[in-house]
């Protein structure tokens, strides 16, 4: 096993820094059980590899086994465990939102570095220092991926089941159209989570009316030491369209705002997604890329673009082709890639309408339809399973899994509709 997972990680590591931290580990698996035994050579080692190395090893893993699995760290240069010592700790793998949403992988400068580590604070404890923990910041500063890795290092210890993660909108879909205006039956749903994510909280400007009902969800939270973590633009001070008894509340919690990303920053990220990838862009390239395209969303955009471009024509890119994509790909300030935009996409190509994707229609051909739009949102936005049940009429988060699943292994075994995938995938980006 140690072998086999080492070679995975050859794909995103090198071999010498495999060697500095990978090598020196002592394996136990056991696949009947799904569980994993790290050892460590001491207690030192155990302290860096923790710090520097357990969260991207973590998402490896799971990457490489699939979900389901359990993983405990030890220090087998100890003898005996000593008296009184906390018991060995057990996590899951799974990535619930995401694989890539993780601490290691937001990279930071000393203008983020308390945001972050105050997220990091929050997702250790039980919901009762920081709550609410607010992350405010402009579009593009990473506001949702450390929302997500904060969800996603909470579910390592805790269902994910009982974590709702989800947007405004979403918020209010559930209300109005998942619990047909049922505030009662929507509310009494959303108690049953110990966890409340809550991204674009800025979009309560658009619904005025449920601004009261965010006080009885705040209130049901903050008295049962329910974790809250909200996301929003700009400082949620500054929201004088907020019902005052909200307002208030929101400054119960810790409030931390998130800078964009500097060139430096931006550099950072284009080279590691290109050493994941496997895209080779020369150093001029780079810093191309991270003059021009300011807003992290959209440098995110023109790297998929590229990779898309080298996976489908099959070679590695030429400056003339680099200079062509660019020339046709402009910084914009809306148009963001959305489970609607991708239904609109993958309707098109099916000749079905929108709302036979989020029905209930079961004829083959939409039902087919409606599995490859679950399969590309849950693959190209990292939608969790429950959010993306919400998206498509109020489907529980099982049937989503059970598509996304689905899909994923008749692609291994149909050239047809991997090559169909990779179209409606490039279709998606260019929209």
């Amino acid at each position: 096993m140690k072998q086999a997972l080492r070679k995975h990680l050859l794909q995103t590591n090198s071999n010498s820094d495999l060697k500095r931290w990978f090598d020196p580990l002592h394996f136990e698996y056991e696949p009947e059980g799904k569980r994993v035994v790290v050892g460590f050579p001491h207690a030192f080692f155990a302290k860096w590899f923790e710090s520097e190395v357990q969260d991207r090893f973590e998402a490896q893993l799971n990457l490489f086994l699939g979900n389901g699995y359990l993983v405990s760290y030890r220090d087998n240069g100890a003898v005996d465990r000593p008296a009184g010592a906390p018991p060995e700790v057990v996590k899951r793998i799974d990535f619930p939102f995401g694989q890539e949403f993780t601490f290691e992988s937001f990279l930071i400068n000393k203008k983020n570095y308390f945001p972050v580590a105050s997220a990091k604070e929050v997702a250790k404890q039980s919901g009762s220092l920081f709550n609410p923990f607010i992350i405010c910041g402009p579009g593009g500063s990473g506001k949702t991926h450390i929302l997500k890795s904060v969800g996603n290092e909470i579910s390592k210890n805790s269902d994910y089941s009982k974590i709702f993660m989800g947007t405004m909108d979403e918020l209010n879909s559930l209300y109005t159209i998942q619990f047909k205006g049922d505030p009662f039956r929507a509310r009494n749903h959303l108690f049953e989570y110990d966890f409340l994510f809550l991204d674009d909280f800025h979009k309560i400007r658009e619904y005025p009316h449920f601004q009261q009902e965010l006080i009885n969800i705040f209130n049901h939270f903050y008295d049962n030491k329910k974790q809250m973590v909200l996301a929003c633009r700009d400082k949620v001070t500054s929201y004088d369209f907020l019902d005052d008894g909200l307002q208030s509340r929101l400054g119960w919690g810790l409030i931390v705002t998130l800078k964009k990303p500097d060139l430096e920053i931006r550099v950072g990220y284009i080279q590691r997604q290109c050493k994941v990838r496997r895209l080779t862009l020369t150093k001029e390239q780079v810093l191309t890329l991270a003059q021009r395209f300011t807003d992290f969303r959209y440098l995110q955009g023109i790297l998929l673009k590229l990779f898309a471009f080298k996976e489908l024509v099959k070679k590695e890119l030429t400056e003339k082709d680099f200079q062509h994509i660019l020339s046709n790909t402009e910084e914009k300030a809306t148009d963001d890639l959305t489970p609607k935009k991708i239904m609109g996409v993958v309707s098109e190509h099916f000749n079905i309408r929108v709302g036979d994707l989020t029905g209930t229609k079961r004829h083959q051909h939409i039902a087919l339809a409606r599995q490859v739009a679950m399969f590309l949102c849950r693959q190209m936005l990292n939608t969790s399973y429950p959010s993306l049940g919400r998206a498509f009429g109020g489907k529980d988060h099982s049937t989503v899994l059970y598509s996304v699943k689905k899909i994923k292994q008749m692609q291994e075994d149909d050239n047809e509709l991997k090559q169909l995938l990779k179209t409606l995938k490039t279709k998606c980006r260019m929209t």
